[in-house]
Order: structure tokens, then C-alpha cells, then sequence
């Protein structure tokens, strides 16, 4: 009987934590039950053997922000017939990308005792904005048995079943109280897709938006309940929408948004002294 060939499966880190990575890792018995499907061929965190490529499936985690990045994820796409994104950093920029909305050169100025030395790009970027992406997978960091579910797909030869909706239908799941209600809470999660199992309403505190905008996010709506119904100022709201997926749309133009609130308080304020 002829024997089924394994499955290359490769693991890339670009600017990260590393977190998305050791998710893989901590999936351990579940792993076992792959071992006679997929072969890893390449995955410097867990080990230093390497097989060349091409690989079946690259899983990639990180933002791309150098010039060294930008052309070694464009090698990596070459080497991969199917490429899957991990994580906010991966998939949205990360929380590096709040470089994005200030000027980077300062940035390394103020870090850096010889900044020349430092050869960066001005923004922290998904690798969808420099590659074909087939599939992405949100979180900060990503959930273990959603990265399973990613696997076996990619096994199967189907799209992945990862749930769209929102951290709320999480919460109702889990029987939460919803803390935006009876607390009065700034909460993310009725913008926020699921994955998380509604960890932080679950201790009553606010999602803070690990696993990035769900589909047809109403941010306007949220923004205008923050200020009107629980009194949270401009700069909170622009904290709240620019942390782990600040990059991600809509959460981008969202703070963007609370952050011109911002400067027209500060105007108003600095009219009223004059």
C-alpha cells in the first residue's frame, strides 16, 4: 500500500512576541494526533532542523517593519502553496503599528543612542498588504483550538470554521452579565469578533478588542454610546480603539475619529483662557 505523503507545514516569525508561536506549541496531545499527517519542516522556535521547501503550509506570525521584511515575506509567499497569517501583529500590524500614527523617526531618536543606525519602515503592517493571504486568523494571541480547526481545514481541503460574530454572543454563551449594561462599563466586545471566550467581561472588565473589528463593525454607534451614555472622554475612546489591532479597520479610523475630538477639546479650552 502506497504510504500518504506528509504534509510540509512552516512557521515564520516576523516583528512579534513570539506568543502565536508557542500557542502552536501548547497544543502538545493535540499535535500527536497530527503527527501522521503533517511533517514540520520548519519552525526555528521549536527546533533548529530545517527542510528545504517548497512548504504545503506556512503559518506566519508578525508585522512587517523593515526593508528585510517586506522582500523575505515576499520569499516566503513564493515557498508556500497555502499561506495562513496568526495573530493581530500578522494580520493587523500589531501593537508596533501605533507607530504608524506618529512619526517613527522621533520615535528612534529619543530609543536609539545612533538612530542611523536603525533601518526601519515608517509603518508596522499586516502581511496581507504585501502578499496574498489565504487565510487569517485574529487574536492576541490566537486561539490554540481555532488554530487546530485552521490545520485540520487545510488538511480537509475546506474553508476554516471560525466563528464572525461578536465577543457579546460570547459572553451570552458563557452567561456573563453584560457588564456595558448593568455596570456601565466601556466594553469593545459588540465590535470585536469572537475567540477569546469572553475572558475579560467574564473578571468585569471591558474587552479591550484582542481579536480585532468582527465583519460590518457599527464603531460609531459604540463611540457615541461611550460618550453620551457612560461619559468616557475622546482620549480614552482613542486608547481604547488603538491597542492590539490598531491598524485593523474599522478600529483604525475610529480613534483616528476620537482623536480629532480630542484636539477640538484642546482647542475649545485653549479659546476659552484666550
Amino acid at each position: 500500500m502506497r504510504r500518504e505523503r506528509l504534509k510540509k507545514l512552516a512557521v515564520w516569525k516576523f516583528a512579534s512576541c513570539d506568543g502565536c508561536q508557542l500557542s502552536l506549541l501548547d497544543c502538545e496531545d493535540e499535535l500527536l494526533t497530527l503527527a501522521g499527517k503533517i511533517k514540520v519542516a520548519h519552525f526555528i522556535e521549536a527546533s533548529r532542523a530545517v527542510m528545504r521547501g517548497p512548504y504545503d503550509l506556512s503559518l506566519v506570525e508578525g508585522s512587517i517593519t523593515t526593508p528585510d521584511d517586506a522582500e523575505r515575506i515576499k520569499e516566503v509567499r513564493r515557498v508556500s502553496r497555502t499561506l495562513i497569517t496568526i495573530g493581530a501583529c500578522a494580520t493587523s500590524g500589531g501593537i508596533q503599528a501605533l507607530r504608524n500614527f506618529a512619526d517613527v523617526r522621533e520615535f528612534t531618536s529619543i530609543v536609539y543612542a545612533r538612530p542611523e543606525y536603525i533601518h526601519t519602515l515608517a509603518q508596522s503592517t499586516g502581511i496581507a498588504e504585501h502578499v496574498r493571504v489565504d487565510f487569517e486568523l485574529r487574536g492576541c494571541p490566537i486561539n490554540k483550538r481555532q488554530l487546530l480547526e485552521v490545520i485540520l481545514a487545510f488538511l480537509k481541503g475546506r474553508r476554516p470554521n471560525i466563528a464572525s460574530e461578536s465577543v457579546c454572543v460570547e459572553c451570552k454563551e458563557r452567561g456573563n452579565i453584560c457588564i456595558a449594561v448593568a455596570k456601565g462599563v466601556a466594553c469593545m466586545g459588540p465590535v470585536t469578533q469572537a475567540g477569546c471566550g469572553a475572558i475579560c467581561p467574564a473578571y468585569d472588565r471591558g474587552c479591550y478588542g484582542c481579536f480585532g473589528p468582527k465583519e460590518h463593525a457599527n464603531v460609531d454607534s459604540l463611540r457615541s454610546d461611550w460618550s453620551e451614555q457612560k461619559g468616557l472622554s475622546p482620549l480614552a475612546t482613542e486608547h481604547l480603539f488603538h491597542t492590539f489591532n490598531a491598524w485593523a479597520e474599522p478600529f483604525r479610523q475610529a480613534g483616528l475619529a476620537a482623536k480629532q475630538d480630542v484636539r477640538r477639546a484642546v482647542q475649545n479650552i485653549e479659546t476659552k483662557r484666550e
